[in-house]
């Protein structure tokens, strides 16, 4: 059953901030748990990841179990299928051309003043690559984390991932493989995020994590950060369609349920003007639904957290689709491109009938971890920037601090710090 919602109708603003209010919600029930998780780890190191590991995932480890070998990455790779290692070798050139050409520039400069200014930029030292591994096994968020760490210039990528999925796929470490990432752990959910933050035994500790997971793994990231940079803390997955009606009404109904598919708590929501097209969709949907053509959560994610919003013009769409900052705004009209100006907040921007979600999710280019749950009100997705640091430069000459030195001083004093004051006004006695 579709829940359909008329801009026009006395209700509508109430039951709109209901909907975009249901997502996520889901660390706050998990975060104290998790919290003795992490600290357990960081105390104990290894010793609690192996105890962990048999507690959560049912699986006996010794430390030697830990570290996937090269041996292993390879046998992996041998046992994919031809055209599944040749999906994931194109995704994977496509995702580092786009990366590479995010590389910032480096900047010097000498202003009017005679003070020497510009920054650097520089790869962190280590990243720590989380592919999740419970409902599902995503070997495209192995290409879609490491890669662009690679592309930043990153020297150490390191994975965890669960063990159960990680021998039942082995597209898992063929895309390990691919993207060049230097070591993997078999070391899966909360306990894989601390020891990526804090190491165990032989895993020495990363600078940033990142990588997408269930509430367990995004409430360990949370209490990492600051020890450690990370991405986002994530939440459920969500596309909000934008279409009025040009488009086969089972194209966006695909579109919808393959969000809808990740998870019970991901959210679908679609915003047209054409009334007909929404009894259109909201059959095409029920009856992929009754064929099976979606995952096993995909009927309850559309019915607890998918609607279709019903807008006098699409325009009006806009201010609603910033209102919930979604991860993924898919513009499926005749002008993609006009529409797509009016949104400010969006983790990514899919443009056209022909570029659905899905699409971005293994091949396009941009990495597919993006802001969850309003954050993009703020955030942005993974880039080469998640792995990189700008460290600004400052030089002086003499004549330079005679210009701008007194009022250093001046704010100094201003501010009752007479050292600082002190350190410019040696320099100017010494210039005089």
């Amino acid at each position: 059953m579709s829940r359909i919602l008329n801009f026009t109708d006395a209700s509508f603003a109430d039951a709109y901030a209901k909907l975009i209010a249901e997502r996520g919600a889901r660390l706050d029930a998990v975060e104290a748990g998790v919290r003795g998780i992490v600290n357990d780890v960081r105390t104990r190191g290894i010793d609690a990841v192996l105890e962990l590991a048999a507690r959560f995932d049912g699986i006996a480890q010794k430390p030697e179990d830990l570290r996937v070998s090269d041996a292993a990455l390879k046998a992996a790779r041998a046992a994919c299928k031809p055209e599944v290692i040749a999906a994931l070798e194109r995704a994977a050139a496509r995702i580092h051309d786009f990366h590479a050409r995010q590389r910032p520039e480096n900047a010097q400069w000498t202003d009017a003043e005679g003070v020497t200014l510009g920054w650097r930029w520089s790869a962190v030292d280590s990243a720590g690559v989380y592919a999740p591994g419970g409902l599902a096994a995503y070997p495209s968020s192995v290409l879609m984390n490491a890669i662009p760490a690679k592309a930043a210039g990153v020297s150490r990528i390191v994975l965890a991932t669960p063990p159960g999925k990680m021998h039942d796929n082995p597209a898992i470490l063929a895309a390990a493989d691919i993207a060049g990432v230097d070591e993997v752990w078999a070391i899966g959910g909360a306990q894989g995020i601390a020891a990526l933050a804090y190491g165990a035994g032989d895993l020495a500790a990363c600078d940033v994590v990142v990588g997408p997971g269930n509430a367990y793994v995004a409430a360990a990231k949370k209490i990492v950060f600051g020890d450690v940079g990370v991405d986002a803390v994530a939440g459920p997955s969500e596309v909000f369609v934008w279409a009025d009606g040009s488009a086969p009404a089972a194209w966006i109904a695909a579109d919808l349920l393959a969000q809808a598919e990740h998870d019970e708590d991901a959210q679908s929501v679609m915003f047209t003007d054409d009334a007909a097209y929404v009894r259109a969709v909201a059959d095409a949907v029920e009856a992929a639904l009754k064929a099976r053509q979606a995952g096993p959560s995909a009927r309850a994610s559309w019915e607890k957290h998918g609607a279709i919003v019903v807008v006098p013009n699409l325009e009006q769409a806009a201010s609603l689709i910033d209102m919930a900052a979604p991860e993924h705004v898919q513009i499926a009209t005749r002008e993609p491109e006009k529409l797509a100006a009016l949104i400010r907040h969006a983790g990514a921007i899919f443009l056209g009938a022909h570029a659905p979600e899905a699409l971005g999710d293994y091949v396009a280019g941009p990495s597919h971890v993006l802001p969850t749950v309003r954050a993009a009100r703020y955030a942005s997705g993974v880039s080469v920037l998640t792995f990189m640091k700008r460290t600004t430069l400052i030089g002086a000459s003499a004549d330079a601090v005679r210009k701008i030195g007194p009022s250093a001083a001046t704010l100094a004093d201003t501010e009752g710090l007479p050292a600082h004051a002190r350190s410019v006004r040696l320099r100017l006695e010494r210039n005089e």
